[in-house]
């Protein structure tokens, strides 16, 4: 039987990028302190992980690792704590910020694959939640409009189940100061009673993959 073909990424080693063969990674990464690599049975999957820093796939692990252990060995990272499974990037995820809760809120969209944004809203005050539920719905009206497949990734369990329900159950009052809020709120609640779609919302896994790539990285 023909041995299925494998690509290495090497994120840290005598020599970094994609491999696709063995021997070459190995030649990399072997008495390399601290070498940093992983296998992926497609170029896709390992130009995705290549593109993203390796840490981002180990880092929840590394941390608590540090905090149980006076001794800390980070080669035993290397390639046993990254995910089985990886994103689709050929996708768009969304995701909001808010400076103060309440507070100036944006959300926006991007094409995982390039990271371009392909969408953005910004508003004097709101919360992250209503900012998170009107970027998933956002997203789905702009797949919808384009006709596009892809999927759409969000890191809010909260707004997956705010737009399943079609409501955006925010507990913001609605005043002068938030009307204008609340009226793109309501539209976007009623494309979800009038529209139907196929596009699938996936949760980011931030634990596994780092930050969303919608994240604007105020953390």
């Amino acid at each position: 039987m023909k041995k299925r073909q494998k690509y290495y990424v090497v994120w840290v080693g005598r020599k970094t990028g994609i491999f696709d063969n063995w021997s070459d990674c190995k030649a990399s990464v072997e008495g390399f302190e601290k070498a940093s690599y992983k296998s992926f049975d497609t170029y896709s999957e390992a130009e995705f992980a290549y593109n993203t820093p390796g840490l981002n796939y180990y880092k929840k692990t590394v941390e608590k690792e540090k905090k149980q252990n006076s001794v800390f060995n980070p080669l035993k990272y290397s390639t046993n704590t990254v995910s089985s499974h990886l994103p689709i990037i050929d996708s768009i995820a969304t995701d909001a910020a808010c400076s103060g809760n309440p507070g100036v809120m944006e959300y926006q969209g991007v094409y995982v694959k390039t990271g371009k944004r392909l969408f953005h809203y910004k508003t004097p005050l709101g919360t992250n939640n209503i900012g998170e539920f009107l970027g998933i719905v956002h997203g789905l009206a702009f797949l919808k409009r384009h006709n596009f497949p892809q999927p759409l990734y969000t890191d809010s369990v909260n707004a997956i189940k705010w737009v399943r329900e079609k409501k955006c159950k925010t507990k913001l009052p609605l005043n002068n100061e938030t009307k204008e809020l609340f009226d793109y709120i309501h539209r976007a609640e009623l494309w979800l009673e009038n529209n139907t779609y196929t596009t699938q919302i996936i949760k980011w896994d931030t634990d596994s993959w780092g930050e969303i790539p919608a994240d604007f990285g105020r953390k």
